[in-house]
């Protein structure tokens, strides 16, 4: 009873006090930290000149240093481009920039990002160790503009002030895809006098010709769209009488759109207006269009056609491969032609293959195949157009790109390679015998003199520029898709008919 007295009387006050400083020190504490954490910005870098832009987890920015942009398929690639980088010495190399939407969702565009970087870094190498210490040296950069290219403009702001002292910028290659966001880029990127080289994109609207230069400095290496539809029709001989176009009916994705002309005008005179579909906005989606393929596919049965021209991109595609598969006609053999989209289908898994053995072939324009230079039984490499040696430079090159073999079917590699080499001949051929580097406005004035004996010995073949910047009669190699996912090299169609004259100089055009 004492003692709980004296508790009462003595220590119950000190104890009060106690604790209200304990409490007190307590609240100012985590108030000052609540405070610090609301006013101090949330640490959102990933690397130099890499970032995470709000309400993203993506790594978006430009990059030199051998940073992977937390994409783990990546890291060996540009581990090994970091390493390139570092050995260069200031002053002494200009700068290429890869501009691509590296952190996409899409398994397909990640795979074939993968080989652009592989393509890419190929020729940097030769660059910097195999073309007889010609300068100025290359520096290789990364720029990611986000799954969907969503970040694009955060990045061609970043590229823009690159353009002096210490990267000197002088070409941005990559450029892979023909959407609105990447011509919106292209324009920007040219609009400040940078010189582009595109790899894989082949939209006829997002081209220079004759009337229209609206994208001054850009260059590319594949086809467009139009040449492919030119190339598929030499080879295929189609009798538009017995064909149809299947096509998609959303306006504003320029690979489709585009397309569509072309085949549309290949086809003048076929009996059957074409068969619509509309892809969902996110065209690597699901969306319900397999429905309608299965309906379509009745259709295509009602007619007397043998060859369907397909105008969309590689998930509808599979879709309507996969409903072909399981048409009522199944006695009736059907060929399906398309543009380079259909590369896509060798990796897919959601294809059935199956569909492949039914009397069903799928044959599309590729962009580059490794057979196409490659001498084989019963079949003859061109004598002009492209070169046994040069593909086999390439093929010596690509070997450093990993320490596994990189797949070659779909093409991609070799082109960015073949936009790097580009990119590279410019930049050298615009710097004087007595600088070190070139001035950026003279990289843009070269694409004319790109042709003749002053091609690109492309490992997709010759690369004669017109005064535009597109390609003059490039290869196009037909792929077929076997049924165990085998993209097979059939044979090279040309634009103009035939391979083009030693000389590779584009006529007048008007």
């Amino acid at each position: 009873m004492l003692d709980r007295l004296r508790r009462r009387v003595f220590w119950t006050p000190r104890q009060k006090f106690l604790t209200l400083l304990v409490t007190t020190a307590l609240v100012v504490g985590a108030g000052g930290w609540g405070l610090y954490t609301v006013l101090e910005p949330e640490d959102r870098s990933c690397a130099p000149g890499v970032a995470r832009p709000a309400n993203s987890t993506e790594c978006v920015g430009v990059d030199g240093t051998g940073h992977d942009f937390r994409v783990p398929a990546l890291t060996a690639v540009t581990a090994a481009i970091g390493r390139e980088n570092a050995a260069l010495k200031p002053g002494e190399y200009a700068t290429v920039a890869l501009l691509l939407p590296i952190t996409s969702t899409d398994p397909g565009t990640a795979e074939k990002i993968l080989r652009e970087l592989q393509g890419a870094y190929a020729y940097q190498y030769r660059a910097n160790h195999e073309s007889n210490s010609e300068t100025p040296r290359i520096r290789l950069v990364l720029a990611n503009t986000g799954n969907k290219n969503a970040h694009w403009r955060t990045v061609v702001d970043r590229l823009t002030t690159m353009t002096g002292a210490p990267d000197r910028l002088r070409a941005v290659s990559g450029v892979a895809t023909s959407s609105a966001e990447v011509r919106e880029a292209v324009t920007a990127l040219t609009g400040a006098g940078i010189a582009v080289v595109g790899t894989t994109i082949t939209a006829d609207d997002l081209a220079n010709g004759p009337g229209r230069d609206r994208f001054p400095g850009l260059a590319r290496v594949s086809p467009t769209n139009s040449d492919e539809a030119r190339a598929l029709a030499h080879f295929g001989r189609v009798d538009a009488a017995r064909a149809i176009l299947v096509q998609d009916s959303r306006t504003g994705d320029h690979y489709i759109d585009t397309l569509r002309s072309a085949f549309a005008e290949s086809l003048k005179g076929a009996p059957y207006e074409p068969q619509l579909y509309t892809s969902p906005t996110d065209n690597t989606e699901e969306g319900n269009t397999a429905n309608t393929f299965r309906q379509i596919t009745h259709l295509i049965c009602d007619t007397r056609a043998e060859t369907v021209f397909f105008a969309g991109r590689h998930t509808q595609l599979r879709q309507f491969i996969n409903a072909l598969g399981s048409r009522g006609c199944a006695d009736r053999a059907f060929t399906v032609l398309t543009g380079d989209e259909g590369s896509y289908l060798g990796a897919d898994t959601k294809l059935n293959r199956a569909a492949l053995g039914r009397k069903l072939t799928v044959r599309y324009a590729a962009l580059a195949h490794p057979d196409a230079w490659k001498p084989g039984s019963g079949r003859t490499v061109p004598a002009t157009g492209g070169s046994v040696v040069a593909f086999d430079t390439f093929l010596t090159d690509i070997a450093r790109a990993d320490e596994k073999p990189v797949p070659l079917r779909d093409g991609q590699a070799i082109v960015a390679y073949d936009a790097m080499a580009t990119a590279v001949h410019a930049i050298r051929q615009a710097t004087p015998p007595d600088a070190p580097y070139p001035e950026l406005a003279d990289v843009v004035t070269q694409w004319p003199q790109v042709k003749g004996s002053l091609r690109v010995q492309g490992a997709s073949g010759w690369i004669c520029l017109d005064n535009h910047g597109n390609p003059y009669n490039k290869a196009v190699p037909i792929v077929e898709l076997a049924p165990d996912g085998t993209q097979r090299y059939v044979q090279t169609a040309w634009p103009e008919g035939r391979p083009p004259a030693e000389s590779c100089l584009p006529p007048k055009k008007g």
